[in-house]
C-alpha cells in the first residue's frame, strides 16, 4: 500500500527521513488533496535508476533487432567481449 502524506508533514524532516528509509518505498506527498511530490531514500532512488538503465538497455536491443532483424551467436558475442575487456 503506498504511503501518502499531506505536504504540511514535510516540516518534520527527521520523521520523514526515518519513514523513507524504514519503509523502503516512495512516499507520495499531496497538496490540496492532489498528488504533488514523491519523496524516497537515496538508496531506493539508486535502485530505481539501476533498474531503469537495465530496462532502457533491453528496450534499445529490442528496437535494434526490430529494425535490423540481425542476431548474433552467443559464442561470437562472448568472444568479442572477452577480447575487448581481457585482451
Amino acid at each position: 500500500m503506498p504511503l501518502i502524506m499531506p505536504i504540511k508533514d514535510l516540516r518534520n524532516t527527521n520523521e520523514l527521513s526515518s519513514l523513507a528509509h524504514k519503509s523502503r518505498e516512495p512516499i507520495f506527498i499531496t497538496k490540496n488533496g492532489y498528488s504533488d511530490l514523491v519523496v524516497m531514500s537515496s538508496e531506493l532512488y539508486d535502485s530505481f535508476m539501476r533498474e531503469n538503465s537495465i530496462d532502457y538497455a533491453i528496450y534499445k536491443a529490442e528496437k535494434e533487432f526490430a529494425e535490423t532483424g540481425e542476431t548474433v551467436e552467443a559464442k561470437a558475442a562472448f568472444d568479442e567481449l572477452e577480447k575487448k575487456y581481457f585482451g
